[in-house]
């Protein structure tokens, strides 16, 4: 079936929003962008999660790629993390796989309940947020055995979110790093933009074979959102990104609310 003009304006103008946003705040694609394809572009829920995956994973692969080069990845940190979030997201997709076998479209409500709850929680915690308290820990001391287990644990639970509804391949993993651990920060942003390539790639591609990836629809909003990266990273110099983190926090608590309250009055 083809799409219209119109639709592909709408589509590529939505990508280069979150394009702009996630360049000035660094907060997570997937989290803005998933409420504006479901509520604003009116794509199924099932479709949004698994196209949202494929999209993720693209956009990151060029920071990633500029973090390694300038020594910001640490690789044990990436392993010990995609120990438990490939597994994770596995058994995310399969999971959505049977719901949707069970329960056809019915599976689209079950997502909105689940994205509702997950953009009013991160934000929130992204606002209340606080560095562990006492030095910075070094790499070695916190890849020590003791530390490992609670690292693949991280990972296996935002692998399942990300199986589920393509929200916290960064988001999450980065706050929970951040709660519990002591990490230097620029080493925390780039190893978690690099994991998040892997498991949004591996997510992507299960999601693919599952038929809930809408091609034309990826590569609308991949137009809209490489110029709109490069615009939001230039407006950082002239604008408090502080502020707009703030605001765009705000912004998803209040989206997630309303998508959480029609999709429970919808269901009674």
């Amino acid at each position: 079936m083809g799409v219209d003009s119109a639709t592909i304006a709408a589509r590529i103008a939505v990508g280069f929003l979150v394009g702009t946003l996630v360049g000035l705040t660094g907060l997570g694609g997937g989290m803005v962008l998933l409420p504006l394809l479901i509520s604003v572009l009116g794509v199924p829920p099932i479709i949004a999660v698994g196209s949202d995956a494929v999209i993720n994973c693209i956009t990151k692969i060029g920071a990633g790629a500029l973090h390694w080069r300038q020594g910001n990845v640490s690789w044990r940190l990436v392993l010990n993390l995609a120990y438990g979030s490939i597994p994770g997201a596995i058994c995310g997709v399969l999971f959505l796989g049977r719901l949707r076998a069970a329960y056809g479209s019915g599976v689209n409500d079950f997502l909105k309940i689940a994205i509702g709850i997950l953009l009013i929680v991160i934000p929130l915690a992204y606002l209340l947020k606080r560095s562990p308290v006492g030095v910075e820990a070094g790499i070695d001391a916190i890849l020590a055995t003791k530390f490992r287990f609670g690292i693949t644990l991280i990972g296996f639970f935002a692998g399942i979110l990300v199986g589920i509804t393509s929200i916290g391949s960064g988001s999450v993993i980065l706050l929970l790093l951040l709660v519990f651990y002591g990490f230097p920060p620029a080493l925390m942003v780039g190893t978690d933009i690099v994991h998040a390539v892997i498991l949004a790639g591996l997510t992507g591609i299960l999601q693919f074979g599952f038929g809930n990836v809408d091609t034309v629809l990826v590569g609308c909003v991949l137009l809209g959102s490489i110029p709109g990266g490069l615009l939001g990273a230039y407006l950082t110099r002239y604008l408090p990104s502080h502020r707009f983190k703030q605001m765009l926090c705000t912004i998803l608590v209040v989206v997630g609310a309303r998508m959480l309250w029609v999709s429970v009055a919808h269901a009674h």
